[in-house]
């Protein structure tokens, strides 16, 4: 194998992972297959897409080894292929956020509307805990939250924020998280529990990024 041949075919290999990646739908199946297992009739309907579609974009991060599958009755379940497939996408969010202008800019433009843009790290959120003064609400889907969640953490999903604001103790300080810094879950919980005079900041990571890092993570039994 000559020099030449050997770089095309390497790289050749790697454009194919960037070409599954190069899609804003795929880029959002990656960040959901992170929570936990989908199947694609879940994946359609959390992305607004047909099926069709929804099966279609699956087939590529397939074909590129970004997502494997299980088949469990009539239904398969897909699910990243393996962490660094996270790892990839969350580079990739962070140099977004931090090299170009636009994404941050829309991100703070969007967090200043829904009061939530003083945003707190997984570091200071960890201080907090350790001073024990603070309630963590994990505002994502319950069957994510039983896939794994932040210890202590309570599951009041966004859609029943506002009939459970009674949970939530007065005077204690209230830390929202989701899905990462691109879900609007924690960011919506923040403006509502503002609004009736509860204070509370979203976690500007979510709960891969917590994952990923190694801390302790809970799964109900």
């Amino acid at each position: 194998m000559q020099k030449q041949e050997f770089k095309d075919r390497i790289y050749s290999e790697l454009a194919t992972l960037t070409k599954a990646m190069a899609n804003p739908y795929r880029l959002q199946i990656i960040e959901l297959l992170a929570q936990g297992s989908r199947t694609v009739e879940e994946i359609a309907g959390q992305l607004t897409l047909s099926i069709a579609n929804a099966s279609q974009h699956l087939q590529v991060l397939k074909g590129a080894n970004m997502v494997s599958l299980q088949k469990e009755g009539h239904y398969a379940h897909y699910r990243l292929a393996n962490e660094d497939i996270y790892a990839v996408w969350q580079s990739l969010r962070d140099l977004g956020i931090n090299r170009m202008a636009e994404i941050d800019r829309t991100l703070r433009e969007f967090r200043e509307e829904k009061s939530s843009f003083q945003a707190i790290s997984i570091d200071e959120l960890l201080q907090k805990i350790d001073q024990d003064n603070v309630l963590i609400l994990d505002v994502r889907p319950e069957k994510e939250y039983k896939a794994g969640h932040i210890p202590q953490a309570l599951s009041v999903p966004i859609d029943q924020l506002a009939q459970r604001i009674v949970d939530c103790p007065a005077g204690q300080e209230v830390i929202v998280y989701c899905r990462g810094p691109f879900c609007v879950f924690a960011d919506e919980a923040v403006e509502l529990l503002r609004e009736r005079g509860i204070t509370a900041s979203r976690l500007d990571e979510g709960f891969p990024d917590w994952k990923r890092r190694q801390l302790p993570i809970s799964v109900p039994l």
